[in-house]
């Protein structure tokens, strides 16, 4: 990591968000410490400060980061091109994967854990984190909706149930450490079955 400090700024911010996950996993969020965070990569606290503001900054890229690597992969021009199905299950495989990544996994156990004593950053996570990628999604389910081709009096709360059905118990499993995550196999077949029980709960019945 010292090679970050001399590197791109993009190579810096990455190589900041890295050692932040990595201290933050290690000790939580409210043991955590910036200077910990600088003896990990090198540089100063006022690169931290300028760059993310403070802690709570430092963490919320972090969920922003990885939040976008679902929402990018979905071009806004191009989403009406696309049939719903092979939409879905496109979003949900990267929401999938995101969920289960080990910075994600990290995240949500400190968000679990901090929910009493930081009320505020637990809501902005959610704000930046599931709640982007339930209203993304609800858009696009708008949109379907407008084109006729699903039937939902409220798609924001159809593209929250679809959310959930994506993470479902077996990402709390994993949340809690009652199981590995799972396998790129298991997780394209969670999200086909997840996929395919919702269409059942919103195409016109002439559909299904």
């Amino acid at each position: 990591m010292e090679a970050a400090k001399s590197g791109s700024p993009g190579g810096r911010r990455a190589a900041l968000l890295q050692a932040a996950a990595e201290v933050f996993f290690e000790q939580g969020y409210a043991a955590t410490k910036i200077d910990a965070i600088i003896d990990r990569v090198g540089g100063s606290k006022r690169t931290i400060y300028n760059e993310f503001g403070n802690k709570e900054g430092l963490f919320l890229a972090l969920v922003v980061e990885n939040v976008d690597k679902v929402l990018s992969a979905f071009p806004i021009g191009e989403i009406g091109t696309r049939e719903l199905r092979e939409t879905l299950t496109a979003f949900g495989q990267h929401l999938m994967a995101v969920y289960m990544s080990h910075t994600l996994l990290g995240i949500y156990r400190i968000a679990i854990t901090e929910a009493n004593r930081f009320p505020e950053l637990v809501k902005s996570f959610y704000e930046q984190g599931p709640g982007r990628a339930t209203s993304q999604l609800a858009g696009i389910l708008e949109d379907a909706r407008n084109r006729e081709e699903i039937r939902a009096d409220d798609c924001e709360r159809a593209a929250g149930h679809f959310v959930g059905m994506i993470r479902g118990n077996l990402h709390l499993q994993v949340v809690l450490g009652l199981r590995p995550p799972p396998s790129g196999e298991e997780m394209q077949q969670e999200v086909v079955f997840a996929v395919e029980a919702f269409l059942r709960g919103v195409l016109p019945s002439s559909d299904k």
